[in-house]
């Protein structure tokens, strides 16, 4: 069975195996025979989680030609062991840095890539959500080794326990990838809720919530439910949440197991940022609001009302 190709994501405060690559195993499970990439330090630590999830080998890239540069050394590496290995495919996080390894690595390796993939089949068919979420679409590459970016959440994480070996890849790094060079890294801070699109739960909230103000019962609701806080364009272009929060075409997009929309009307650009989500609550006074034809529940009613009895009664149930 030919190996599938994963590039690890780690998370950037602890090193720690980010829940994407777990579910890029998963998918690769259907291909072939799952392989990780892994980039940089760490590696030792990650095996058993790597392992857990049906890795048997980690092809391990360290050192600083690898880490002082950005983007262009994880292609360089990538490009190495598809020239070696001749995978079925590659399977890379949907992140600003994995779309951008995925494009890269197509031109390098002259192969057709697939970006935004919700699912892959075991005939690799990719499905997609396009035009905003109005569109599905099936996809195949046609010419060369696939490439796909998969967006966080699109796939359970499901273990299938082996033991993971790493395997040191010695790969002669470009020139061209050493013209840019990082010269200092800052973990940004965070907060005890999830990273919004990684997170399961994502709770939003959007003009309806009137001011900055508004949000505390968003996040009350968020935190009863260790979920994201989002927002819409409407509520962050306000200046009432931060714009790293927006949900949308021009914000991030999000696919979790629960999304609960408050006081979101639903435009399409906030719409095409969370329409993969699998089980959507709405909660908006206005019955008419686009919003509720994407909910799987819905409330017609005040927020301030509704919002604060369900925080309370989650609550109650956790006690």
């Amino acid at each position: 069975m030919a190996p599938v190709l994963v590039l690890a994501e780690r998370d950037a405060t602890n090193g720690a195996v980010k829940k994407t690559t777990a579910e890029l195993l998963t998918l690769a499970r259907r291909l072939g025979e799952p392989a990780v990439v892994w980039i940089g330090e760490g590696s030792a630590d990650a095996l058993a989680t790597l392992g857990e999830f049906g890795a048997e080998t980690a092809y391990v890239a360290e050192g600083p030609e690898v880490t002082d540069h950005p983007v262009v050394p994880m292609v360089d590496v990538l490009a190495s062991l598809v020239t070696e290995l001749s995978p079925a495919a590659v399977l890379v996080p949907s992140s600003a840095d994995g779309k951008e390894v995925a494009g890269r690595l197509a031109i390098r390796v002259g192969s057709g890539v697939i970006t935004d993939a919700v699912d892959i089949d075991s005939n690799g068919v990719a499905t997609q959500s396009v035009f905003g979420g109005s569109t599905v679409v099936h996809s195949t590459v046609t010419h060369g080794i696939p490439i796909y970016t998969v967006r966080p959440n699109s796939v359970a994480p499901e273990p299938a326990p082996t033991t993971c070996n790493a395997q040191p890849v010695d790969v002669a790094i470009s020139d061209v990838a050493k013209t840019a060079r990082v010269v200092e890294r800052t973990v940004a801070s965070k907060g005890g809720r999830p990273e919004l699109t990684e997170a399961a739960v994502v709770v939003s909230g959007g003009r309806g919530v009137g001011g900055p103000e508004g949000f505390e019962v968003i996040e009350k609701l968020a935190d009863s439910l260790g979920a994201a806080v989002g927002a819409s364009r409407a509520a962050t272009d306000a200046g009432w949440y931060p714009h790293q929060y927006q949900v949308g075409q021009t914000g991030k997009t999000v696919s979790p197991q629960l999304y609960i929309a408050n006081g979101i009307s639903g435009a399409i650009q906030h719409r095409a940022g969370m329409q993969t989500s699998k089980v959507v609550v709405v909660v908006n006074k206005d019955s008419e609001a686009p919003i509720f034809e994407l909910a799987d529940f819905g409330v017609v009613g005040d927020l301030f009302e509704v919002v604060p009895q369900l925080t309370e009664e989650i609550q109650s149930r956790s006690n």
